[in-house]
Formats: C-alpha cells, sequence, structure tokens
C-alpha cells in the first residue's frame, strides 16, 4: 500500500483534517475540462439517437465546481440538479467558469480533445463543435443576453425559489426530485465512489421521465491507491479500510459487470457501451479472496462508458 495513502486514511479520523487536505476533486475546476466533458456526453447521446435537448438535466458528483451542469444550462438545459455528497466550490468559482463557458459556446470553440485532456472519456470520432447545437434558433435563443444573465443570477442564489440550478447534498435519500422529473442523467468518473449502488441505479430509474436516459463514464481503476491499476482488488477487507479512514466517500471497488446488471435489472436498457480495455493479463493469485472469482472480462476492463434508455415497461422482476 502507498504509505501516503495509509497516513492520510489515518488522519482522517482527526477532525477538520480531511476538510483541510482534500478541499478539491480535480476536472472540474476549469471551464476547458467542463466544456469538453459535457459536449462529449451530448455528442454521444446525438450519435446514438438520445435527446440532444434535454430540459432537466442532474449530474451525479460535479466536484470542484457546477461547471458541466453550467454548460448543459448553457447550451439549452432548463434545469440543472447538482447531486454530491460534500458541497464543493464557491459562487467566485463558479461564476469564473461560467463567464469562460459562455464564451466558448458563443465561440463555437471545439471540443478539447485528447491532446489537451488525454484522460477524458468517452472518446470521439469528431471533436469540431457539434453542428446539431446550432440547428434553427436553438443556439441564438440560448445564447441570448437575457437568458445568459439569467442564469448568471440562478448561479448567485443557488438556493432562490427562482434559480435554474439545484444543489442537493447530500444527494442519496434525498426527495429533491421527484418521480419521472429528469430528462438526462449523467457522471464522469463518480460512479465508482457510490457506495450503495443497487439503491443508486434505482433512484435514477424513479428519477428519469418515460425515454429519458443516462450518460456515465465509470473508472474501474485503482486511482492514487496503487501504482497497478487493478491494485485495490489485490487488498484485502482490512486493508482497504486502512486506507478509507473516514473519508465521506471511497471506491467502491464494484468491476464492469456488477454496473451492466444492476442497470438492466433496474429497468434500462443499453444503448451504448464503450470500454476502456487492458491487454496485460492480470494474475489472479494476487487478487484478495474477494475478487478471484472476476470474470475475465471484469479483469481487463478499467473503464467504460454506459449510455442507457429508461425501459417503458419498468424493471425485471426476479
Amino acid at each position: 500500500m502507498k504509505i501516503r495513502q495509509v497516513l492520510f486514511g489515518c488522519a482522517s479520523y482527526v477532525p477538520g483534517v480531511y476538510e483541510l487536505v482534500a478541499a478539491h476533486t480535480g476536472g472540474t475546476n476549469s471551464a476547458r475540462y467542463c466544456y469538453s466533458v459535457w459536449l462529449r456526453h451530448v455528442a454521444m447521446a446525438h450519435r446514438h439517437g438520445l435527446s440532444t435537448y434535454p430540459r432537466v438535466v442532474a449530474e451525479l458528483g460535479p466536484g470542484d465546481s457546477l461547471g458541466t451542469g453550467l454548460a448543459a444550462l448553457i447550451s439549452g438545459c432548463d434545469t440543472y440538479c447538482a447531486l454530491d455528497v460534500v458541497r464543493y466550490g464557491s459562487t467566485g468559482r463558479n461564476l469564473a467558469i461560467f463567464d469562460e463557458l459562455v464564451a466558448l459556446f458563443r465561440a463555437k470553440a471545439d471540443i478539447p480533445g485528447p491532446d489537451e485532456f488525454p484522460g477524458i472519456r468517452p472518446l470521439l470520432d469528431d471533436y469540431r463543435f457539434p453542428e446539431f447545437l446550432a440547428l434553427g434558433d436553438r443556439r441564438a435563443a440560448a445564447l441570448c443576453d437575457d437568458r445568459i444573465g439569467r442564469l448568471r443570477l440562478s448561479l448567485e442564489h443557488l438556493d432562490g425559489a427562482q434559480s435554474a440550478i439545484k444543489y442537493v447534498v447530500p444527494w442519496l435519500g434525498s426527495d429533491t426530485l421527484g418521480p419521472q422529473s429528469v430528462d438526462m442523467i449523467w457522471s464522469q468518473a463518480v460512479l465508482q465512489y457510490v457506495a450503495d449502488l443497487p439503491t443508486a441505479y434505482r433512484e435514477m430509474y424513479r428519477w428519469l421521465k418515460p425515454g429519458g436516459f443516462m450518460s456515465h463514464q465509470i473508472d474501474f481503476s485503482a486511482h492514487q491507491t496503487s501504482d497497478e491499476w487493478y491494485g485495490h482488488w489485490t487488498y484485502s477487507d482490512l486493508r482497504w479500510a486502512v486506507l478509507r479512514g473516514r473519508k465521506p466517500f471511497w471506491l467502491n471497488r464494484e468491476p464492469r459487470s456488477t454496473h451492466i446488471r444492476l442497470l438492466q435489472s433496474c429497468g434500462f436498457d443499453l444503448a451504448r457501451e464503450v470500454p476502456m480495455i487492458c491487454e496485460l493479463p492480470i494474475d489472479r493469485v494476487r487478487l484478495a479472496p474477494r475478487f478471484r472469482h472476476l470474470a475475465s472480462e471484469d479483469l481487463a476492463t478499467m473503464g467504460t462508458f454506459v449510455l442507457a434508455r429508461k425501459r417503458a415497461v419498468g424493471p425485471v422482476v426476479g
């Protein structure tokens, strides 16, 4: 185990230490990152025949800023629900990112690709600005000064009754989102941190309107807990508990098959999956006993992008 992670886990038991050291999650403190993430999700939806004009959208784990959701609003969505376990970011940071995003959309800037953000998935065939977002009067209406001004006020008054933004912390168990109230749900490298995945997938099904869909990039790697991408599967439960400490969220260590099984059993049809495959074989002997049963496909999948539509007939029973 990495000594730094062990010390961090132990230090998390001291009140205030975690908040001091882990004041950010990375990524969404950059407007260009947020622009790239949102446009990748909406481009994939368009490619597979799903709505590119969802009116009510929800994001799991926005992180350091609300930037990805702000990109959704600027592109034409009406309401954005940010769902997290910790409230990050500041009004000043969000406003600065908002202004940068408006400039990017008004310039029809190309989507920042692998040269700038090599770690962002899914990969696209074309990184030019999506022309479907500029068809008809949509772009002009979305970017008009009055609308941009209203969105900026929403950001300045997040908890106001008229705000187009709902920031829900903690999100799991909250009744803020009602049944069939959301058109699209997305996340970027977040679902690997959700402790109660069965409830999360059931809630997403409940929130989505008929015909609604979800778009998730999921990372199955060890992150900073090991030098090997699969290192988190080599730790015993006791060692893993030491690394976690009392952090408010932590890797759930669930593989690809868990997510596919849950989304299908909860009532989703898989519209598209783009796995990230590692060609190097993993020695099962090195895995902790609870992970030695994993299918070969799981042991080769470092991450995956899933696009899934809510099934009209409901969840599978049994």
